[in-house]
């Protein structure tokens, strides 16, 4: 996740669709420079680190937000915790192997295998929920990943650092889908922000406790650095989550491909890091397949759930 967003509101969403997508836009910006900023630390300052200012700072924009709409702490209860738990377990697999991917590979590249994660959905949707998957999304989901291979061949030329960037980039991927499917699962019993609140919660906790293991004391620098990125990762989040009371996951669904413009802009602004043809082929490719799948639950009237952002 390269797949950070929540699941759908309980509310039907306001008939703004062009406000829920500029959110959405907006929101995929956000997140690219959470990942620019992550970048820039990679090698400096350990995963686990990042990962605990990420998932501290988040609760600036999300505590701020709760108290300017005056929404109370009790609106937190939850009466699943042990679907916390799950949905909290794949989110932090998802949220340590991005910011390790980011050691190893550009912003563009690892955005783009990110791609996969809805693919992986369709097969995780037919296998763990049973829902039938016709010939059509099951032809989409192999162009797709064939376009994933596509966009790998650069990076399997034996260099180790490439290889080891690939295998968490895909793992993150993996970890992506699973939480996309139980958010998909728990959207019906549980409100959006209660589901972010307690993921960052427990990331927080478990990335906390890496810190004994492995820290590294920020200079100021760094410090705000990484402040700005876990701010960033929370203001991402609600953007993400407010984009789909204004319009329907299907409408928005597409927008999420804007984060490839935003990693291949800033990657380049930033690092002069430029993808090579196979990654913008096979980055094409899976594009396509996704938004074919999304044009198929459209046509069968099924709500496509928002892609995960679980980073």
């Amino acid at each position: 996740m390269a797949l950070s967003a929540d699941p759908l509101p309980a509310a039907a969403p306001a008939a703004r669709p062009l406000l829920g997508i500029l959110l959405k836009v907006l929101a995929t910006l956000a997140f690219t420079l959470m990942a620019i900023l992550g970048r820039l630390l990679a090698g400096e300052i350990p995963v686990g680190e990042m990962v605990f200012f990420r998932a501290s700072f988040a609760f600036v924009p999300l505590l701020a937000w709760m108290l300017i709409s005056r929404i109370p702490l009790s609106s937190l209860r939850t009466q699943h915790p042990l679907l916390h738990a799950r949905r909290a377990a794949t989110g932090i697999l998802a949220m340590f192997s991005y910011f390790s991917a980011l050691v190893f590979l550009p912003v563009a590249d690892l955005t783009a295998i990110g791609f996969a994660s809805p693919l992986i959905v369709v097969v995780l949707a037919a296998t763990l929920l049973g829902e039938r998957v016709g010939v059509y999304r099951w032809s989409a989901v192999g162009a797709g990943f064939a376009g994933v291979l596509i966009m790998l061949l650069p990076h399997l030329s034996g260099e180790v650092a490439s290889g080891w960037g690939v295998v968490l980039a895909l793992a993150n991927a993996v970890c992506v889908a699973f939480t996309m499917i139980f958010i998909r699962s728990m959207s019906h019993s549980e409100a959006p922000l209660t589901i972010a609140f307690y993921f960052q919660f427990c990331c927080a906790v478990v990335s906390g406790i890496t810190l004994a293991f492995d820290w590294v004391t920020p200079t100021l620098e760094q410090f705000l650095v990484l402040a700005m990125l876990g701010v960033l990762g929370g203001i991402g989040q609600l953007l993400m989550t407010t984009s789909y009371r204004h319009a329907s996951a299907s409408t928005l669904a597409n927008f999420d491909y804007a984060a490839m413009i935003w990693a291949v802009a800033l990657g380049w602004l930033f690092f002069s890091e430029v993808p090579v043809a196979e990654v913008f082929v096979g980055a094409a490719v899976v594009v396509g397949s996704g938004v074919f799948i999304v044009w198929r639950e459209r046509q069968l009237g099924r709500q496509v759930a928002p892609a995960e952002r679980s980073h």
